[in-house]
């Protein structure tokens, strides 16, 4: 999909998402090798953005798999459509089991699910496994083989591989640690809070009705509480979130005032607000 580090960069920002030099990079070894991505961070820096971002430059289907506890096989790879395999076996009720289940456990009762869908496109995919982390560890080993051979084995039908694998992206707050069987089948990326310099193009590029001097207000104020010992820290979209409140609000300066009504967009617990009102010292930043 690219021919350069550079050609990432360009490319993604035209979508609307502006990628560090790690980034590009990563995205690009990932396509050029042929490996999945696993992108970790905390949440609200743009991981599953990327995901996005790669689908629209390629022209992709994107392919999502959402994670979380309890999902499971039928979930993430296939299930068989029970309610219309009765329906058949109801019909046929002078066949032999041998004859119905050689019908019933074929491509027309199949529901594939999104590894199952990725695997089998022939059309170009992006295949995102969000939020890995929050699945159940034994979902791991259902993702092993997808990720290392580019395949699936449906015992009924035999086994399925890819015939134009998926672009594979899988990301991860590290809620808990991922075994080392999956890193080792993946590229490694961390995406963690933007440098001052970009987090201010990103604000201007969401937000280009608010002026640079609030810009660089803004993305101030959200690096000195991040400097604070809160509970969760202020993502980029939240500080996103906080420039599209103070445009709705009409600031053009951030005050006193302003700021303590609005802590609330981008601290999410009573006790961090409380924290930060008594610790931010707007005259500093």
């Amino acid at each position: 999909m690219f021919t350069s580090v550079d050609d990432v960069t360009a490319r993604l920002a035209a979508t609307g998402y502006l990628a560090s030099p790690a980034v590009a990079t990563a995205v690009f070894l990932a396509d050029r090798l042929g490996k999945p991505l696993l992108v970790e961070g905390p949440a609200g820096v743009g991981k599953t953005e990327l995901a996005k971002a790669v689908a629209r430059v390629a022209e992709a289907r994107l392919v999502r798999l959402q994670c979380y506890e309890g999902v499971d096989e039928s979930r993430a790879l296939y299930e068989w459509n029970h309610a219309k395999q009765l329906l058949r076996i109801s019909a046929g009720r002078d066949e032999s089991w041998d004859e119905a289940r050689t019908d019933i456990f074929s491509e027309e009762f199949l529901l594939p699910r999104p590894l199952l869908t990725a695997i089998r496109g022939d059309e170009p995919t992006v295949l995102l496994i969000d939020e890995t982390d929050k699945a159940d560890i034994e979902v791991e080993g259902l993702l092993l083989e997808v990720l290392s051979d580019f395949q699936i084995t449906v015992p009924e039908l035999g086994t399925i591989t890819a015939t134009r694998r998926p672009f594979v992206v899988l990301t991860s707050n590290a809620g808990r640690e991922l075994s080392e069987a999956l890193r080792r089948r993946c590229l490694f990326l961390h995406i963690g809070f933007p440098e001052e310099e970009l987090e201010r193009r990103i604000v201007r590029q969401k937000v280009p009705e608010l002026s640079e001097a609030l810009t660089a207000s803004v993305v101030r104020v959200v690096g000195a509480l991040r400097a604070m010992d809160l509970r969760k820290l202020p993502s980029v979209a939240e500080t996103v979130d906080w420039a599209h409140t103070l445009l709705a609000l009409g600031a053009d300066t951030l005050d006193e005032d302003v700021v303590r009504a609005s802590l609330g967009v981008l601290l999410k617990h009573q006790d961090d607000i409380l924290k930060a009102g008594a610790k931010l010292d707007l005259d500093a930043v």
